[in-house]
């Protein structure tokens, strides 16, 4: 019965119900990349190379010619498939830039105000921490600091 506890204590922790979470939204954030790449990129960038779909793409290694990847691999035939390297490019570009807003957002929110700027801070003359400038006393060793003079 212990073994139970424990695991109920373990998965109703914080973290655990976190990463659960953040599993069923990066999976369907996951999703939506792929949406965007196959829906919307893919065809803008197809249209332009004069294929509709990218992954269409591809070199045969045997010389034959196909007209699709579908068809290369029913034949059997050995293929460089650049056009799915490139969706799993833009894929990955897509989520990074993501996870690059929402980590920088998060990192604003966050953010802790800054004490004080460094015009206005200065060494402590026992430990050498930085202190405010107007200090009595070091935050970190507590020993008593001379006020500085103004400059």
């Amino acid at each position: 019965m212990g073994v139970v506890k424990e695991f109920r204590e373990f998965a109703l922790k914080g973290n655990v119900i976190d990463l659960a979470v953040a599993v069923v939204v990066g999976g369907a954030f996951g999703k939506i990349v792929s949406s965007l790449v196959d829906d919307i990129i893919q065809p803008t960038l197809g249209a332009l190379f004069g294929k509709h779909d990218l992954s269409d793409y591809f070199l045969s290694l045997t010389g034959q010619h196909f007209e699709s990847l579908a068809q290369a691999r029913a034949a059997g035939a050995a293929t460089l498939n650049y056009g799915l390297f490139l969706n799993a490019v833009f894929n990955f570009l897509v989520v990074a830039v993501a996870l690059f807003v929402v980590i920088r957002y998060m990192n604003r929110m966050t953010r802790k105000p800054a004490e004080k700027t460094t015009a206005n801070m200065r060494d402590c003359p026992e430990c050498l921490s930085t202190i405010p400038a107007d200090a009595r006393r070091c935050k970190f060793c507590g020993e008593p600091t001379p006020i500085a003079s103004p400059a």
